[in-house]
């Protein structure tokens, strides 16, 4: 590990945005010095947590041998726009203060980009630890296939756990930094951009962190919310990049799709408040993009006899694996 004091540069910045995870980062930090590649400085943003008492005195151990900022809360892509100000490497590592990575986790990121500098990100796939469920592999739910290029990254083809990145920081700045607009998905959103401003994408399918989501106010846990803050981003790809003709098309299509399922699962809130006639209008919305049979069904179930369409849909999806978009309303 690199002295934070030295004036000698490191090879990584290690980049830690902090927020009620004061019980989860000491375990974060002890990841990281359990590497087997040591030259890196770790930056630790304190994002106007309200738990900066017991994170600092979690942080005490530590103090030597961590950059740490205080600021006021600008959420996650705040805290790693503040962190990427401050970083030193040529290398920038995302890790988030509830995760932690495995001992050979940069030491294989950083060969890959040293092995080919024409590699602007690297990722691999983690294991994904639940207290409420085995454990398994982001790849294994998200999984990678072929190039990452813009367009895969677009159409989810290939996803990237923020846990597991690590970049160029010349690629990152190239693309504008961190959008500190968005409250949610704002690394899909840096991933997007790096690709459309020609950094080129690799993977390992190595699993080299743990990805904890056992928080219950984890962005991740509301599907609803996760789908809108997609769309959106999509969209905003559309009207601020200089797409091709043929980049557009991809993009606004898996817009349009992501906004059916988002109208899908607002269609299920108001199935569960008992509102079957403003469930139908979202569906049939959905649905004039989708056009699948068990949606077609379910609209017109819920026009003839929405209180009987109601139970059975939620029976439905109760016993077919509700949740997943092949769902009876999907």
């Amino acid at each position: 590990m690199t002295n934070t004091s030295s004036s000698a540069a490191p090879k990584v910045s290690v980049i830690i945005p902090a927020y009620n995870t004061a019980n989860l980062i000491a375990n974060c930090l002890d990841s990281v010095f359990a590497q087997t590649f040591r030259d890196f400085e770790v930056i630790v943003v304190n994002d106007g947590s309200p738990d900066t008492i017991q994170l600092e005195q979690a942080l005490q151990p530590y103090r030597s041998r961590v950059v740490y900022i205080p600021q006021e809360n600008k959420r996650a892509a705040g805290a790693r726009n503040t962190a990427i100000g401050k970083a030193r490497g040529e290398f920038l590592a995302f890790l988030d203060s509830d995760d932690s990575w495995l001992p050979v986790h940069l030491a294989i990121q950083i060969k890959l980009l040293e092995d080919d500098p024409s590699l602007g990100l690297v990722y691999a796939d983690a294991f994904q630890v639940n207290h409420s469920a085995p454990e398994t592999t982001f790849m294994k739910n998200c999984p990678s296939e072929g190039s990452a290029t813009f367009e895969a990254i677009v159409v989810e083809r290939c996803q990237i756990p923020v846990s597991t990145v690590v970049a160029r920081k010349s690629a990152i700045v190239k693309a504008g930094l961190f959008d500190e607009t968005l409250a949610r998905c704002d690394d899909y959103d840096m991933w997007l951009r790096t690709a459309f401003f020609g950094a080129r994408i690799a993977y390992s399918r190595k699993p080299q962190a743990r990805l904890y989501l056992g928080r219950p106010d984890s962005l991740g846990q509301s599907r609803s919310k996760m789908m809108e803050a997609y769309w959106k981003i999509l969209e905003k790809a559309a009207k601020t990049l200089p797409l091709s003709a043929e980049q557009r098309s991809v993009v606004e299509n898996r817009a349009a799709e992501i906004r059916a399922r988002h109208l899908i699962e607002q269609g299920k809130v108001q199935l569960r408040q008992q509102h079957p006639e403003k469930a139908r209008e979202l569906f049939a919305e959905a649905n004039s993009h989708l056009h699948t049979l068990k949606l077609s069904i379910a609209v017109r179930s819920l026009q003839l006899a929405p209180r009987s369409a109601s139970r059975l849909i939620a029976v439905w999806n109760r016993f077919s694996g509700a949740g997943r978009y092949d769902d009876v309303v999907a």
